[in-house]
């Protein structure tokens, strides 16, 4: 019988076709909270004045009963208001709370002792006996702590009470601080989805040591052992402490084990104040076994460079601009100029800008780099100091179809905005490179070297003139995580497609990095550049792109060839197997950051490169591809085509 009524009120309060379920309720409003502690006040003086009236007939009388649990009432309702004791989630009760509570009580006690003896030096007569306040004050305390249990508890009881199939059994991995954040986090989150089972560690602990009355466990090389020791089917990975390797091999040896793993936040560095932390808990993405350790570069370089400047960035819209865009406005510049040709992705930003950074002065400017004058009109009007030139065509396959277009944008781009540069006197110029630049194999690839060896001539050029000329810098670096057209993103759709992954070769290999990586990397080049050098990012190990696309399927919960089939179409043209971040030829140079390089080429002579520039961009204006292209390849003797129609001028050429 009893089981029945617990169940039938189970059901009552948290059923699924209720709108009773009290977990829904999110609190109790101030005022109600407050009504119930003044209620409970004056029960407990109610139950202090039955007390004293049985215990002794001696009390006093110099004010009757109901005037004095009038008095104690209201004096006890000032401390509410001085306490703030009604302004906390019942719920959430904590012990803060219940010193709240305490000081409150107390201090009530303490003034109406203090009222007493001042009635006593005046009129000779006191109002309240003592025992019966110290009686009054435990009472009141309890009742209101009491009150707060109860309903936390009544609380947590119907939260446990949801359907055992709703929650995922989870462990965390680490014992630190934000580990123990995340699992409290987890543990009133509503709707609830996890159920900590146990925390796991490497170091050696006690068997018996808890916390959060949860076991720890230290874990070894097969972790999936442990985790499922406690009886858990997922991992909660909330430390920062792992390096790419052992994420890489924890991950694998659960995955391999139909083991859930999701990744939670490090505490300290969060800060967004809208969502809850236990919300930010999220499957595990490729992009956190990818991410390594982030470079650490002194902000006041670029402060120096930035603040009070203004700032051009071209291909503003785009994956690679949108960032430097970001990171440029937190350094207050005096004026920030947005240039790209996507007219929507461009009002994106603007709609971002404006809300993110609502005094900064900037203009948003539909412009094709490829227009000279255009470009020479803005020049005039405003009086740059920095360029940032990330605008460019970046797919492989759809410049080697239309390589006059990356003439047009990545070469007689690159060529109008460093002339105005210098013509102008802007003080820096940097470009956004590629690795795909170094012994191209491709037109997009061949375009930015072509660019590369531009403006490096130039400015040899004009420093032999004027050492004050523009300085212009070259930052060249590998894929970007999460930049449009990249591999991830495409092979998340084609995941959420149910498949098939498409891969153009089994062995092909790829560096990858982050936007923020990337974009601190070309503004920390703008700082430590002198002009004409090619700063060249450590990109750590390559990854290989058949690996990197087996682990994104256990991620997303699937088996490889079986839920998602893993299809290999063969190489695009112009793509290579892997890519280099220097040629044979270039040497290194170190600089004050053990993970950027200054590669040393070889320049050229201006006047040479900028007749052989002219001559290419007036044949991509004949529109003729194969002319285009075998003019590339007279600037660029180590620019050989690979699976790709223009093999046959390599041919060509080396007959001749």
């Amino acid at each position: 019988m009893a089981n029945r009524i617990k169940n039938a009120l189970k059901f009552s309060l948290s059923g699924e076709d209720t709108s009773l379920d009290i977990r829904n309720i999110k609190y109790l409003p101030r005022w109600v909270v407050f009504l119930i502690d003044i209620f409970l006040v004056s029960v407990s003086t109610l139950l202090t004045i039955l007390i004293i009236i049985d215990l002794t007939p001696n009390y006093y009388t110099l004010l009757d009963f109901p005037l004095k649990a009038m008095i104690i009432v209201l004096i006890n309702i000032f401390f509410f208001f001085v306490f703030k004791t009604y302004a906390g989630i019942i719920r959430y009760s904590s012990n803060i709370d219940a010193i709240k509570l305490l000081l409150a009580t107390s201090s009530a006690f303490i003034t109406l002792i203090f009222i007493n003896y001042i009635t006593y030096f005046i009129i000779g007569a006191k109002i309240f006996l003592i025992g019966g306040l110290l009686i009054n004050l435990w009472i009141s305390f309890s009742l209101l702590f009491l009150f707060r249990l109860t309903i936390k508890q009544v609380y947590e009881y119907f939260k446990i009470a949801q359907k055992s199939a709703e929650l995922i059994d989870a462990v965390i991995l680490g014992v630190d601080e934000n580990a123990i954040s995340i699992a409290g986090a987890l543990d009133i989150e509503h709707p609830r989805r996890f159920k900590i089972t146990g925390f796991l560690t490497k170091e050696k602990h006690n068997r018996s040591i808890r916390i959060l009355d949860k076991p720890v466990v230290k874990y070894t090389s097969t972790i999936h052992q442990q985790i499922s020791n406690l009886g858990a089917s997922a991992v909660i990975l909330s430390e920062n402490k792992f390096t790419s390797e052992e994420k890489f091999a924890i991950v694998e040896d659960c995955l391999e084990h139909d083991i859930k793993v999701f990744n939670a936040p490090i505490v300290s560095s969060w800060d967004d104040q809208d969502k809850p932390i236990a919300q930010t808990v999220k499957t595990l993405q490729i992009e956190d076994l990818l991410d390594r350790e982030p470079i650490t570069l002194d902000k006041e370089n670029k402060q120096a460079q930035l603040t009070g400047k203004t700032i051009l960035v071209t291909g503003g819209a785009g994956s690679i601009g949108s960032e430097i865009v970001r990171q440029v406005a937190q350094y207050n510049p005096k004026r920030l100029l947005i240039l790209d040709q996507a007219e929507t992705p461009l009002h994106n930003v603007q709609l971002e800008v404006e809300s993110k950074f609502p005094d900064l002065d900037y203009k948003c400017i539909i412009c094709d780099v490829g227009n000279q004058k255009r470009l020479e009109l803005m020049f005039q009007n405003q009086n740059i100091d920095v360029v940032y030139h990330a605008a460019a065509y970046k797919h492989v396959p759809l410049m080697e179809g239309n390589p006059h277009e990356a003439i047009f944008v990545n070469i007689n781009g690159t060529k109008n905005l460093a002339d105005l540069s210098v013509k102008y006197k802007v003080g820096h110029f940097v470009m956004v490179s590629t690795d795909k630049a170094v012994n191209p194999s491709n037109v997009m690839g061949a375009s930015k070297r072509a660019a590369e060896m531009y403006v490096q001539s130039l400015f040899h050029s004009q420093n032999s003139l004027d050492p004050d000329t523009t300085k212009f810098i070259t930052t060249r670096f590998g894929n970007v995580l999460g930049s449009n057209g990249s591999v991830v993103p495409l092979f998340k759709k084609q995941i959420e497609k149910g498949g098939p992954i498409t891969i153009t070769h089994p062995d092909i290999i790829r560096y990858f990095m982050t936007i923020p990586e990337a974009c601190q990397l070309v503004l920390e080049a703008g700082t430590m550049g002198k002009g004409g050098e090619i700063f060249v990012f450590d990109m750590g190990e390559p990854v290989k792109i058949m690996d990197l696309a087996i682990k994104m399927i256990k991620l997303a919960g699937y088996t490889p060839d079986k839920h998602i089939k893993i299809k290999i179409t063969g190489l695009r043209p112009g793509e290579k197997l892997y890519e280099e971040l220097l040629n044979d030829e270039c040497k290194t140079l170190p600089t004050h950051h053990k993970k950027i390089m200054i590669g040393v080429d070889k320049v050229q002579d201006y006047e040479f490169i900028n007749e052989k520039i002219n001559k290419i961009i007036k044949s991509a204006n004949n529109l003729k591809n194969d002319k285009v292209v075998a003019k590339l390849k007279e600037l660029i003797p180590e620019f050989i085509s690979k699976n790709s129609s223009y093999q046959s001028l390599d041919r060509k050429a080396s007959e001749h």
